[in-house]
């Protein structure tokens, strides 16, 4: 049975991108293969080799429409490398000129390699490069002709036994996507010390809103909240509940992050921060849903994606929950803009 050589392709991106940007970049690239892995803030790994048969292209050919489409969609311009390996996609996404992608097929590896420099193999550093430069080990080509014994006597068996493997062209390591975190947390720090029970109420409002819109973000619910909260004089108190079914909705979120608030029976406390966390997540397509007859709670959820999808096209601060409006001075400096909505709970 034959092994399926692999394609992977390493893109840089130029121009200072920031997180939305980066992200809108994962997001086009994942709809070209499942396997990518990112590398932020301006370059990503994508393996191919599982994609060539859908679109019915050659590795460069796919390369070449991802590049399109990122310049075409958002105005980036990028330059790429393509290869067997890791290794060998990102040492040709370094040597190629913007717009430009190298391509080095497997049975070109050794030849394109020996010529260049020690420095340009990755995990050779300073120290190493002078080390070899000494007994006049200079290309690649040099370490790859060497023996292992003599490479083991210059450098040490591990730096030696990994040096050898990549001046032959061999990197086995897999792309690998972003794992998803199993924890989702908000945080808050209050200007000063805050005594106001109204204040609290809408510190942790605001807080599982946060939590739901990254949840639904990530398309995951979340099975278990818990709130801790962090006093003046240092101390904190924590309080978890486990939800009744997992949600990402930020009303079920927030009922059951005020019920730990409830709980705690802060009277005259002198509260700094609060932290919001929900873990125990899953993908929201695993997730059941009790349906219910209240058309209530189907108008609090066609609100809530409405504001999702105000808050994707005019920015995070567009839509909150007007429960979290703050009449007057309060614990923190107040904070104006965006277009308030009501929340259910």
């Amino acid at each position: 049975m034959s092994i399926r050589q692999r394609h992977i392709a390493q893109l840089y991106l130029h121009g200072s991108l920031n997180e939305e940007q980066y992200g809108h970049v994962i997001e086009l690239v994942s709809g070209i293969t499942p396997h990518v892995q990112e590398m932020p803030p301006d370059a990503v790994q994508l393996d191919l080799t599982s994609a060539l048969r859908y679109f019915g292209l050659s590795p460069y050919d796919v390369v070449q429409m991802t590049m399109m489409r990122l310049k075409a969609l958002y105005g980036i311009d990028g330059s790429a490398g393509l290869a067997g390996n890791r290794m060998l996609a990102a040492m040709a996404a370094d040597v190629s000129a913007p717009g430009e992608t190298t391509w080095v097929p497997a049975e070109r590896a050794a030849e394109w390699l020996r010529p260049r420099p020690v420095t340009a193999l990755p995990g050779i550093g300073r120290g190493t490069a002078a080390t070899l430069g000494r007994f006049g080990l200079h290309h690649i080509g040099q370490l790859a002709d060497l023996s292992p014994a003599t490479l083991q006597r210059l450098l040490g068996a591990g730096t030696a036994r990994l040096l050898a493997e990549r001046a032959r062209g061999h990197d086995p390591r897999p792309v690998l996507p972003r794992e998803p975190a199993d924890r989702l947390t908000a945080d808050l720090v209050l200007e000063r010390d805050c005594l106001d029970p109204a204040e609290w109420h809408r510190s942790v409002l605001g807080l599982a809103d946060r939590i739901g819109q990254l949840l639904r973000a990530e398309r995951r619910v979340a099975g278990r909240v818990t709130l801790t909260v962090r006093y003046a004089d240092r101390s904190s108190s924590t309080r978890a509940r486990t939800l009744p079914e997992a949600t990402d909705h930020s009303p079920a979120l927030a009922a059951a992050a005020l019920g730990l608030l409830s709980a705690l029976g802060l009277q005259r406390a002198r509260v700094r921060a609060f932290t919001l966390r929900a873990d125990r997540l899953r993908p929201a397509a695993d997730a059941f849903h009790q349906l219910s007859l209240d058309p209530a709670d189907t108008r609090a959820r066609a609100a809530e994606a409405a504001a999702d999808r105000a808050r994707r096209r005019f920015g995070p601060d567009a839509v909150r929950p007007a429960a979290t409006a703050r009449p007057g001075r309060d614990c923190r400096d107040s904070r104006g803009g965006g277009v308030s909505w009501p929340m259910a709970g």
